[in-house]
């Protein structure tokens, strides 16, 4: 229960919990998260945490949701202007989306890519949904592209037999999306992903003062290689 005359952060206690927690996890690191020291900060008893979350790892899960989700609706917003044919500006669209969404939310990045807290696993029937959502929207620009005839399939391997059972799982929470699409929207994702996540871990060789020109030419790649003129 909340301790006498005092308020929490938020209107909402429950927010109030994930705010302090993501305000902790920049701060110490995700692996130093407590609910104890949320408490403290929130000036409340420790057991009105477990009113919403019965432990630390019930938070975790709900913080990775919570960034799955914020991701996936960034992705979503990046397309809403774009015209559905136009398929070059709806790849660099996507793209930029992703490393400005990164860059802007890093600790929710880091935590749902990176980030491992000793003991704690992520259930994949609550995290997958959220998970999968935050990429829909590439394997749907992708398939635009290819029922549009415009996909390149020349780099494209066939689904072997052992992956056939973990493919249909995809299927389930990204949709019924061709083989090929997913072949290149996976493609597309681990090199944006790869230089994105190299860039937030300052593993990247510096190319002027920042990343962009970089980022741009790796785009400009991925649309030269999957989309036909």
């Amino acid at each position: 229960m909340l301790k006498r005359n005092s308020k929490p952060q938020l209107s909402n206690l429950q927010d109030s919990i994930k705010a302090t927690a993501w305000k902790q996890i920049a701060e110490y690191g995700a692996p130093a998260l407590s609910l104890r020291a949320i408490a403290r900060e929130l000036n409340i008893t420790a057991p009105a945490i477990y009113n919403y979350f019965a432990d630390r790892d019930a938070l975790v899960t709900a913080l990775i949701i919570d960034a799955f989700t914020s991701f996936g609706d960034s992705q979503q917003a990046s397309l809403d202007t774009i015209a559905a044919d136009d398929h070059a500006n709806r790849v660099n669209a996507i793209g930029l989306a992703y490393r400005n969404w990164a860059h802007r939310y890093t600790q929710r990045y880091l935590l749902i890519f990176s980030v491992p807290i000793p003991g704690y696993v992520a259930p994949l029937d609550q995290v997958g949904p959220s998970s999968a959502r935050s990429i829909r929207p590439l394997f749907e620009v992708v398939e635009a592209i290819r029922v549009a005839g415009r996909l390149n399939d020349e780099a494209y391997r066939p689904i072997q037999p052992a992956y056939e059972a973990a493919f249909e799982q995809w299927r389930a929470y990204v949709g019924p999306v061709h083989p090929l699409t997913h072949f290149v929207a996976m493609t597309i994702w681990s090199r944006v992903h790869g230089f994105v996540s190299l860039e937030i871990h300052g593993h990247f060789p510096p190319f002027g003062d920042n990343g962009d020109a970089l980022y741009l030419t790796e785009l400009h790649s991925v649309q030269r290689q999957f989309l036909k003129s």
